[in-house]
């Protein structure tokens, strides 16, 4: 008989999305990304960090500060981080799991790659002008975006 408590599709992809935020290192906001084919094959994962070769120890990790002090400039957001990471450099067509709504910069990489459908957890920016024209050119560019409808599931990794 087959099992009937398995994770649906949603469940393991922002589950995927959920640990890769793990890796972030900035204190204040982890968020994490899943690239999907339609063949729910994990096409590539990301987090919000540091680009390559700029050390975590020697960046800024403030919010607050001269521009130049903070995190801002520097931080590769998730979704970046994601389509970019991709091993086929290929996710047209794709549908993206992040832990929070994208940001204008990250819609226009997102629409620009080929990504069909956004699943995301958080919308905490709803307010802002980035997350507004976010979603001015996704609806544009005929991309959707869903909220990730919450199981209220536990599933326990230990490590």
């Amino acid at each position: 008989m087959k099992r009937q408590d398995y994770l649906s599709w949603d469940e393991y992809f922002m589950g995927v999305a959920l640990f890769s935020a793990g890796r972030s290192k900035d204190s204040n906001t982890q968020v994490g990304a899943c690239i999907v084919s339609d063949e729910n094959k994990i096409l590539s994962v990301g987090y919000n960090g540091m680009p390559t070769g700029c050390h975590d120890d020697d960046m800024p990790w403030d919010r607050e500060g001269e521009d130049l002090d903070t995190k801002y400039p520097y931080v590769c957001h998730a979704e970046l981080n994601a389509i970019l990471n991709s091993s086929t450099g290929h996710v047209k067509g794709a549908r993206i799991y992040v832990t929070l709504f994208p940001c204008n910069e990250c819609a226009k990489a997102i629409i620009q790659s080929g990504i069909r459908e956004v699943v995301y957890i958080e919308d905490k920016y709803a307010d802002t002008n980035g997350v507004k024209a976010s979603k001015r050119m996704f609806a544009l560019a005929g991309v959707t975006s869903r909220q990730y409808d919450k199981t209220s599931r536990e599933f326990v990794l230990s490590l």
